[in-house]
């Protein structure tokens, strides 16, 4: 089992061989860019690497963001034993042989492990619930780094003992200063290559990295690797260099974690809130990301009915033509189908008089139970049904002016109950007023 320390007890001549984004990361707090908003000075994570005080911790953020990187400076700022294992190939053989390791360090020297587990989430329950007693007593100190929502992939038990530290993707200005940092150091960066960056270079691998700066640094190098010499011996990074170099700026986008989730939780948002411009800004990354058009098509038509309802029926339709039609048409064309029943739905009239009566009327039958239906109501097409009483006495609307009657539909017990009440938006408020001319002039005053 290799200790972090190891890396940095290698020759100098040996770190080139690390990729850069590795050969760059920071060893002191003091290196750190970024994520002022957990380790700026006076921040409980600074004061507790500074005073060497950590308790267990989980670092849960995007891919780039520094994760490894806080470990790391851990490692060089502790006086505990620090293992590291990564997820993705340790086993429980890798875990019994640290956990084994600290409880000797600690029986015999008093000296406690930090464990850092790379890619946290990939431990399986089993696995997880194997480092909870040592974790439970002390005898291990856990950093675990994860890409994934820790809430839905670590167990309770090991995130009720640890602080759960979220990292932002970084700004452009961060990542900026990191690859001048890279391009000035002799040793770690890439300055004793005789390279010259261009300020557009640097600017455009700031914008392209989207807030991950190990996807900037690996820009940066496959750059200062892959361009020649000039006759004067400098090589020169260019705009034209490294977007040779990064043909796309990738999307960050994981169909099955937080990603695929806040994305469309915008989407859906940004319809409801009668935003065509963000419902379209997120349909965007969606389809640029690859999500399915199908899953895209079935939140629109949820959309259409939840948010738009009676306001605007003709919103479902639009939606229920959309998902048909991208199916027949397929991509890239169905984006435009798909961005006419989006932004129609963003711009049309809101009403959610029928869901939430939908949802009312659901939580009355769960409360309630199957309460008796009026006879009158029941079946009565069999020939003995008049014996038992069963449609007697009903009020057949079609005989009577505007196709409507007074009588009573909810059972005895729920007489004075109204499910749905009229918005007085757009189309229902239409409904409302034809609900006034046939008579029901108080409907829903006079059940409250």
């Amino acid at each position: 089992m290799s200790d972090l320390f190891d890396f940095a007890e290698e020759p100098a001549e040996n770190t080139k061989k690390e990729p850069l984004a590795a050969r760059m990361r920071p060893e002191t707090l003091d290196e750190v860019v970024g994520q002022d908003h957990i380790i700026a000075p006076g921040r409980l994570l600074y004061r507790a690497i500074k005073a060497d005080q950590l308790g267990s911790l989980i670092f849960y953020g995007p891919p780039g963001t520094g994760k490894t990187t806080l470990a790391m400076v851990i490692a060089h700022s502790t006086k505990a034993d620090f293992e590291q294992i990564n997820a993705t190939i340790a086993g429980k053989k890798e875990m019994e042989e640290v956990v084994h390791k600290a409880i000797d360090n600690y029986r015999m020297h008093g000296k406690r492990t930090i464990l850092f587990i790379d890619e946290i989430h990939r431990f399986n329950k089993a696995q997880q619930d194997f480092l909870l007693p040592y974790v439970e007593d002390g005898t291990i100190i856990l950093i675990g780094a994860t890409t994934e929502n820790p809430y839905f992939e670590v167990n309770k038990a090991l995130l009720s003992r640890s602080r759960i530290f979220e990292l932002h993707s970084l700004g452009k200005k961060d990542i900026v200063k990191l690859l001048k940092r890279a391009v000035e150091d002799p040793i770690k960066g890439i300055a004793g290559d005789m390279v010259k960056v261009d300020d557009q270079a640097i600017d455009y691998l700031a914008d392209a990295a989207d807030g991950d700066a190990r996807a900037a640094l690996n820009g940066l190098e496959l750059a200062d690797l892959t361009t020649p010499k000039q006759d004067d011996g400098y090589i020169y990074i260019t705009l034209e260099v490294v977007q040779e170099c990064i043909q796309k700026k990738g999307i960050r986008y994981d169909k099955d974690g937080d990603d695929h989730y806040d994305t469309i939780s915008a989407f859906i948002k940004s319809m409801r809130g009668s935003d065509p411009d963000g419902a379209l800004y997120y349909l965007a990354r969606m389809l640029e990301a690859g999500e399915d058009v199908r899953f895209i098509s079935r939140r629109i038509m949820i959309a259409a009915s939840e948010e738009c309802g009676n306001a605007d029926p003709r919103a479902l339709e639009i939606a229920v033509s959309a998902a048909l039609a991208v199916e027949r048409v397929g991509m890239p064309e169905g984006a435009i189908i798909l961005a006419n029943a989006a932004t129609y739905v963003a711009c049309a009239p809101k009403s959610n008089a029928s869901s939430q009566g939908i949802f009312k009327a659901m939580a009355e039958v769960r409360k309630s139970g199957n309460l008796p239906i009026p006879s009158y109501l029941k079946d009565a097409h069999y020939a003995s049904a008049g014996k038992l009483g069963r449609g007697t006495g009903y009020k057949y609307a079609h005989d009577y002016p505007h196709h409507f009657v007074d009588q009573q539909y909810l059972p005895d017990a729920l007489r004075h109950e109204t499910f749905y009440n009229f918005s007085d938006v757009a189309y229902e408020a239409k409904l409302q007023k034809w609900f006034e001319m046939i008579g029901k002039k108080n409907y829903g005053k006079e059940k409250k």
